[in-house]
């Protein structure tokens, strides 16, 4: 992310579009009202002053460089939109160090999909890696990194926004990591399109207290994706995500979306791959899941 600075020199002489054009031009006296002041209302002066405000600008990152960075992102969520502004992209990884959390593979259940053991004999213990990550309700793609997927779900039913009901989560309780929760929602209706991410997790690993953060994208740019995940790295404890999503680029096809992803991940540590490409015309989609374990 970049700090950008700009600055405009204001007529105090009441002489706005006046002052933008000397802002550009470099004069200090207004062409207008000089030094008498302005000729309707009468404000002294015809000299500008110069206002700054600032802001930033977020730069664009490869999406394969983001997730080749590092050996253990944990699991991922991008969403955005096609270069051709015709779909609305979704993309979902796991990793795993442990034998059980690799011990998993995405199956389709209904419009979504679940985890399930690819070995059941070898399953310890099914919390936190055995849930939906992908429902739908409606116009609405639910996509989270844990079984919030489902209090989304039902209080969204009932009413609930987005937001209002990741108020009654928080972060994983897996000490000393306290895994970030992840989510995102799409809406699409007639052919308009926004969407939300969120991220729930420790301050700074104490469990004390739960650091909320909703990220919404109305009218997303044509080619433009958000990248959130769970962990910065390895280590121990793992490092929370930090930040905002990262803006990252999307291609036109599906496949070459789901490559793209699958391929950058590391070899030792990725699981399984959820990819999924939605008409903003019809609504219709087209899924792609890859597993490691076969």
């Amino acid at each position: 992310m970049q700090f950008i600075e700009k600055y405009v020199l204001y007529c105090i002489g009441g002489c706005v579009t006046d002052g933008y054009v000397r802002a550009l031009t470099g004069s200090t006296t207004c062409m207008i009202c000089r030094p008498s002041g302005h000729p309707l209302f009468g404000y002294p002066g015809g000299f500008y002053v110069l206002l700054f405000y600032g802001g930033t600008i977020m730069e664009m990152k490869s999406l394969a460089a983001e997730l080749s960075s590092t050996t253990y992102p944990g699991r991922g969520i991008v969403i955005g939109k096609t270069p051709d502004g015709k779909h609305a992209a979704i993309a979902y990884f796991i990793m795993g160090r442990s034998e059980n959390s690799r011990n998993r593979v995405f199956v389709e259940d209904g419009e979504g999909i679940r985890t399930q053991a690819f070995d059941p004999s070898k399953l310890e213990d099914p919390s936190l890696i055995i849930y939906a990550p992908v429902r739908v309700l409606g116009n609405k793609t639910i996509v989270t990194n844990g079984d919030q997927t489902d209090t989304i779900y039902d209080l969204l039913n009932q009413q609930f926004t987005f937001e209002q009901a990741l108020r009654t989560r928080e972060f994983e309780p897996d000490a000393p990591n306290y895994t970030p929760r992840i989510s995102g929602i799409l809406h699409i209706e007639g052919g308009s399109y926004n969407y939300a991410m969120s991220i729930l997790k420790s301050n700074n690993g104490n469990p004390d207290a739960c650091n909320r953060y909703t990220f919404a994208y109305e009218n997303p740019v044509n080619g433009e994706g958000h990248f959130i995940h769970t962990y910065m790295g390895d280590g121990n404890p793992l490092p929370s995500y930090e930040g905002e999503p990262t803006l990252v680029d999307i291609p036109n096809d599906m496949n070459e979306f789901a490559e793209l992803v699958w391929n950058n991940l590391n070899e030792d540590n990725k699981v399984s791959l959820f990819v999924r490409y939605i008409n903003l015309e019809n609504g219709n989609y087209e899924t792609k899941i890859i597993n490691k374990n076969k």
